[in-house]
């Protein structure tokens, strides 16, 4: 059963595969090895330490040196070069408590041999993720479901999620972080940690770490605080750079990809030899090919380009919605995929990327809303300014919105959840049976409320998810510096007008990097996405014969009504609001 599930994720791990079992055979541990940190045997998986703990791990811990310093000063020793070893030594030096020392992504199992016991432990926001399931008596664990599904696990999904999907776009319940979508499996959340012995019925599970939406600071200024955000971002890309193997960084156009390539820029020795990997769509109205020559050309990157086409993605798209084991968004997951494949048909095994940067600093244009009803309810002059910056309309909808922030979260959410119940593309059978709405909306009134929500709660996850997929799918790693968890609480503790000014997003990341990006990136207001031709590929002839196959599927199963195979198809944007089309092509891999 445990080859069975590695071979299931030997794409994530292509450097080596080994397995151990402790005396009694009570405990058995299986790794798919992507090494990174000490390439040699001495950092290879299932590791043991002291006689007593053995441990897989995935992800990185970025302040490894650091801890690794502290531990020998209290006499721990180490054979490796490793961030591994240093995860043992830390949790027989502080068991539990060792979780907030790390800064890094990981999920990781330890097996205590003297207590009999497993401690597992997920990153403060869910980068590296963990899924489990107790199996006819076995407790079981994985980086993938589809490694519980190769253990036996039947694959049921929730009709629960699909409904949801369908009518809301959601992935994911946002009220239950344990949930993946599927019977029998669940995924410990984010900051938490698990602590199982055989024979329990279930593990104890605690959360480590929550982020603290309401701290505030209470001096300082514009000049300190962009001072202390540019030092703290420098140090989580500098740490991020740590690697025994070929580094690069993604680079959209964007402001949070070129401020990650120009901070590497300024701490590289050389920094023209950083390799950047970008997507472009020449002819298209979301290419971004100027602005990635532009930012290639001020730091003289070294620049490779892909250019994926409808033909390319009708033929990939099968193999990537099962890649993915869950309900995909949008389109745009299969440009991620293909900017690490890229990555690594050049070599390049870890890319640093901007990701998070919009739920922590407020980028994306939804977020407006809630900063000027914010400013609405404290500081009126305030709001004159922004509107006045912007020439934004500050219409009479919003004003009573911001006058009656809980009345209108009421309403909105009982007028979403009454769409859902009467959307007529799905049988009256179906919504009867599955119709248990998860629409909900951020707590009103600040702007923080719903950066924590995306951040935390409802957004950031589905993203992760996608990025941890697409990478390790190519046997790359993702680091993302904007989700340092220091800088995460340094810019939640900032007022809201040092994320949104003058009618500008994340002004002071823009403020911070104004003497290191060209103008045309630094200020620029529109915000294009990473996002691919969707409309134009959803009718390309290969991907309307699967769409149609489908909605059949889709039919069969009773969830869709059968005459909106009669229908004509409704190509949509990636960031559509109603993606119907695309949701069916979803949906229906995951039956």
């Amino acid at each position: 059963m445990l080859r069975c599930m590695l071979r299931a994720i030997a794409h994530r791990g292509p450097d080596g595969e080994a397995s151990w079992q402790n005396a009694n055979a009570r405990c058995q541990l299986g790794h798919r090895r992507l090494a990174i940190i000490d390439t040699s045997e001495k950092g290879a998986q299932p590791m043991h330490y002291g006689g007593r703990y053995s441990i897989v791990h995935n992800g990185e811990i970025y302040n490894y040196k650091e801890l690794r310093d502290t531990l020998e000063k209290k006499a721990y020793t180490f054979t490796s070069a490793s961030d591994t070893e240093v995860i043992l030594a830390a949790y027989d030096c502080w068991q539990q408590d060792c979780l907030r020392y790390f800064d890094g992504m990981f999920a990781f199992a330890i097996w205590d041999e003297k207590e009999q016991q497993v401690f597992a432990a997920r990153d403060r926001f869910g980068e590296k993720p963990f899924y489990f399931s107790l199996h006819n008596g076995n407790f079981l664990f994985a980086s993938e479901k589809k490694a519980l599904w190769a253990a036996g696990i039947e694959r049921q999904a929730d009709p629960v999620l699909i409904y949801n999907f369908f009518t809301l776009g959601y992935t994911a319940n946002p009220a239950d972080h344990s949930a993946t979508g599927f019977r029998d499996i669940f995924q410990l959340a984010p900051a938490s940690w698990l602590l199982y012995k055989p024979a329990q019925s279930f593990p104890q599970i605690n959360c480590w770490w929550k982020l603290d939406k309401d701290k505030q600071q209470s001096t300082g200024t514009d000049d300190l605080w962009i001072e202390e955000f540019a030092a703290r971002l420098r140090d989580a890309v500098s740490k991020r750079l740590r690697s025994d193997v070929p580094l690069g960084t993604s680079l959209s156009g964007g402001l949070d990809s070129s401020a990650i390539a120009a901070s590497i820029c300024s701490l590289l020795p050389a920094p023209a030899s950083l390799h950047t990997f970008s997507a472009v769509f020449p002819g298209e109205p979301m290419d971004e090919s100027a602005r990635i020559h532009e930012m290639v050309a001020s730091k003289k990157l070294l620049n490779t380009q892909i250019s994926p086409d409808a033909n390319s993605f009708a033929a990939d798209l099968p193999a990537l919605l099962q890649q993915h084991e869950g309900l995909v968004g949008s389109a745009s997951a299969y440009i991620q995929y293909r900017v690490f494949r890229l990555a690594a048909e050049a070599g390049v095994k870890v890319l640093l990327d901007g990701q998070g940067a919009d739920e922590v600093l407020a980028g994306y244009p939804k977020y407006r809303h809630w900063f000027l009803e914010e400013l609405a309810n404290g500081d009126t002059q305030a709001l004159k300014q922004e509107l006045a910056a912007d020439k934004a309309d500050w219409s009479l909808t919003s004003r009573l919105a911001a006058r009656f922030p809980d009345l209108a979260v009421k309403a909105l959410t009982q007028w979403r959840r009454y769409q859902q119940h009467h959307d007529r593309r799905l049988t009256a059978s179906f919504v009867e049976s599955a119709g248990e709405s998860w629409y909900q909306l951020p707590r009103p009134g600040k702007l923080n409320n719903v950066l924590f929500y995306n951040t935390c709660e409802s957004g950031l996850d589905e993203l992760l998810r996608y990025a941890d997929i697409n990478s390790m799918a190519c046997g790359r790693e993702l680091r993302l510096p904007f989700l340092q968890h220091e800088l995460v609480e340094f810019v939640f503790s900032l007022p809201a007008r040092a994320k949104i000014r003058d009618g500008y997003s994340k002004w002071i990341l823009r403020q911070a990097m104004k003497d290191q990006l060209p103008p045309g990136i630094l200020n620029r207001k529109e915000k294009t996405g990473f996002e691919p031709p969707q409309r134009t590929w959803m009718q390309h002839a290969g991907v309307l014969d699967q769409l149609q196959d489908a909605k059949q599927k889709l039919v069969a199963a009773g969830i869709v009504r059968r005459d909106v195979l009669a229908k004509k198809n409704q190509p949509q944007d990636a960031y559509a609001a109603d993606n119907f089309d695309w949701r069916c092509l979803s949906v229906a891999s995951i039956l």
